[in-house]
């Protein structure tokens, strides 16, 4: 990914971060998803007090970009203002998996950001096909 795409995806993500609703863990996370025709969505991580009904920052972009009928996943760029750089969870690795097998991760805070490939991350991820 070109540098001018992974800014347009860095502020994607500060802003959805921003926008988190984070009361227990106080963790906002942003994600912002390039897809194949190269449209950008974001999403934000949603806490619930039952925690298990808690939805990632990666999984509310990647089903936004979803339901405006985008199949296929190219990058997703992680935000979130923490000490050391926060990688998505099993669950969003699958869910990345599902819709961009070869998809480039990017992790990034305030201060650094390190890139990925999703086979680095989900080395034996599920597929159907």
């Amino acid at each position: 990914m070109n540098v001018k795409t992974r800014d347009r995806l860095l502020r994607a993500a500060r802003a959805a971060a921003a926008r988190a609703y984070a009361p227990f863990s106080e963790l906002r996370i942003g994600a912002a998803v390039l897809t194949g025709d190269g449209r950008i969505f974001s999403g934000c991580n949603v806490e619930n007090s039952s925690y298990g009904l808690t939805m990632c920052a990666e999984r509310v972009a990647i089903f936004k970009a979803v339901s405006t009928g985008q199949r296929r996943i190219r990058a997703v760029l992680v935000y979130a203002d923490t000490a050391r750089l926060t990688p998505p969870c099993g669950a969003c690795l699958q869910v990345i998996n599902e819709f961009g097998a070869d998809a480039e991760i990017v992790l990034a805070n305030s201060r650094a950001s390190k890139r990925y490939r999703l086979k680095d991350l989900l080395p034996l991820g599920f597929r159907l096909t």
